[in-house]
C-alpha cells in the first residue's frame, strides 16, 4: 500500500517532465536548425534567360564589362523576338541601361584577357513595355499556395530543413509566369503549419484558416523525389505536380544530372517544367477554384428580420425631416480604408479606381500612393465596416484579405 501511495505521489513529476519535454520538442522544431528562403520578387521585370558571351579585352575587368554589354544587346533582340518576331530596332548603350534592371550570372569563367558566360537579363516591365508596345500586365490566376515536397532517401520534407527544393522555389522569378504563386519563406510557424502530412489531409476546415492566413485561394503541391545511383554520381529527379486539398495530380516527369554538383541546376530545371505544368492545367480549366473552400460569412437573424421590416410611416404619406445637425451626423459616418493594389501602368490605375467607385456605399476613392509596376494605395471613403466592404469588393471579382483597416485586393 505503502508503495502504491509513492508511486501516485510521483505522477505529476512525471507528467510535468512529459510536458516540459514535449515543450523542449516543438520549441526546437521551431527554431532549430537554419530554414527559411525569402522569396524572390521579379512581378516588375520581364526576364531573359541563357544569353551566351563570349569576348575578349585587356584586361579582365574591361572583357567583363564587354561581355555584359554585349549580353544587354543580345537579350534585348531575344526579348523583342518573343513578343514580336524578328526585327528588333537597335537600341544605344545608355538606353539600354535604363531598361535594364539587373544581370543574373547563370555560369560565367574568367580570364586574364577573356570572358565565358551565360547569363540573364532582367528588364524593367514598365519601362521596356512602353518600347516593346505591349501591356505591363496579364491575366493571371487566383493566389495558389505553394508547398513545395522533396523526397530524398525515403523522407518527405517540406519547411522543416532548408532544401534544395525550396531555395529553387524561392529563387524562381515568376513575372512571367500566369501562375499567381504564394510562396512562404519557410521561417515562423511554416514548419509546423505547412508540412508533408497535411498536404495529405483533405478536411477543409483546416484549409479553409490557413488558405486564409496565407492570402490564398487554393494550394499547389510540387513534389521531386530524388533518386541517387551511388555517392557522387548520377541523380535522377522525378517531378510531380498537385492541386488542392484532394491532390489533383496535373502530370509528372524526370529530369537527370550526371553528379550530385548539379543538383541545383536540375531543381530550377524542374521548378520550370512545373510551372508550365501549371500554366497548361490553368489553361484547360483543371485549376478552377474550389467552392468548398470559400469561407461563407454567415448571416444574423437580426439581419434578416431587419429586412423584412416596412415603415408605416411610409404608407401614411408621412415624411421623414432630418435636421442639419443629422446630416451633418450621416456626413461624418463614413469610414476611410487603405487598399492596396497592384498597378502594372497607368491604365491599372484607372480601371481599379473606377471598379473600386462602383461598390455600393464607396462615396471616394483616390490613390494616395502611386507606384507603378509595383503595389500602389488607396484611400477610401465606406458607408459601412470592412466586412461589408470586401463583400462589395469580392462582388466585383476581387480576391481580397484584410488587415485592420488596410485591404489588399488582387484580380
Amino acid at each position: 500500500m505503502t508503495f502504491q501511495i509513492r508511486h501516485f505521489r510521483l505522477l505529476p513529476f512525471a507528467a510535468a517532465l512529459v510536458a516540459g519535454v514535449m515543450g523542449m520538442a516543438v520549441y526546437a522544431q521551431l527554431e532549430g536548425g537554419e530554414r527559411g528562403v525569402p522569396p524572390i520578387d521579379s512581378a516588375s521585370n520581364f526576364e531573359v534567360n541563357g544569353v551566351v558571351v563570349d569576348v575578349a579585352a585587356r584586361t579582365a575587368e574591361a572583357a567583363r564589362l564587354r561581355g555584359w554589354r554585349e549580353a544587354q544587346r543580345l537579350g534585348w533582340k531575344k526579348l523583342w523576338e518573343e513578343t514580336h518576331g524578328p526585327g528588333a530596332p537597335g537600341l544605344s548603350d545608355g538606353a539600354l541601361d535604363s531598361i535594364v534592371s539587373g544581370i543574373v550570372v547563370e555560369d560565367e569563367q574568367i580570364g586574364p584577357n577573356r570572358y565565358i558566360a551565360r547569363l540573364g537579363i532582367l528588364f524593367d516591365r514598365v519601362r521596356t513595355s512602353e518600347i516593346l508596345g505591349v501591356s505591363g500586365n496579364m491575366r493571371r490566376s487566383a493566389p495558389l499556395l505553394v508547398i513545395p515536397i522533396q523526397y530524398s532517401g525515403g523522407l518527405p520534407q517540406s519547411f522543416e530543413t532548408r532544401t534544395e527544393w525550396q531555395k529553387a522555389w524561392a529563387r524562381f522569378r515568376t513575372a512571367d509566369s500566369v501562375i499567381d504563386y504564394v510562396r512562404p519563406t519557410g521561417g515562423g510557424a511554416d514548419p509546423l503549419l505547412l508540412t508533408a502530412s497535411q498536404t495529405k489531409r483533405p478536411g477543409r476546415r483546416w484549409w479553409r484558416m490557413l488558405l486564409d492566413q496565407y492570402g490564398a485561394a487554393d494550394l499547389i503541391i510540387p513534389q521531386v523525389r530524388l533518386e541517387r545511383f551511388y555517392p557522387g554520381g548520377p541523380v535522377l529527379g522525378h517531378f510531380s505536380a498537385f492541386y488542392g486539398p484532394d491532390a489533383k495530380p496535373l502530370g509528372n516527369f524526370t529530369l537527370r544530372v550526371e553528379s550530385s554538383t548539379g543538383i541545383p541546376k536540375l531543381m530550377d530545371a524542374g521548378v520550370r517544367r512545373l510551372d508550365g505544368l501549371f500554366a497548361q492545367a490553368l489553361a484547360s480549366g483543371r485549376l478552377a477554384p474550389d467552392t468548398s473552400l470559400v469561407i461563407e460569412q454567415p448571416v444574423e437573424e437580426e439581419e434578416l428580420e431587419a429586412a423584412d421590416v416596412v415603415d408605416d410611416t411610409a404608407d401614411a404619406g408621412e415624411q421623414s425631416v432630418t435636421t442639419p445637425e443629422e446630416e451633418r451626423a450621416v456626413a461624418t459616418a463614413a469610414k476611410t480604408f487603405s487598399i492596396q493594389f497592384e498597378t502594372p501602368d497607368v491604365a491599372s490605375v484607372t480601371a481599379t479606381e473606377s471598379a473600386v467607385k462602383a461598390v455600393p456605399g464607396v462615396r471616394s476613392a483616390s490613390t494616395s500612393s502611386l507606384a507603378l509596376g509595383g503595389v500602389s494605395v488607396m484611400r477610401v471613403a465606406f458607408d459601412g465596416d470592412v466586412d461589408m466592404l470586401r463583400l462589395g469588393l469580392a462582388a466585383r471579382g476581387y480576391r481580397v484579405s484584410v488587415s485592420g483597416d488596410t485591404i489588399r485586393i488582387r484580380r
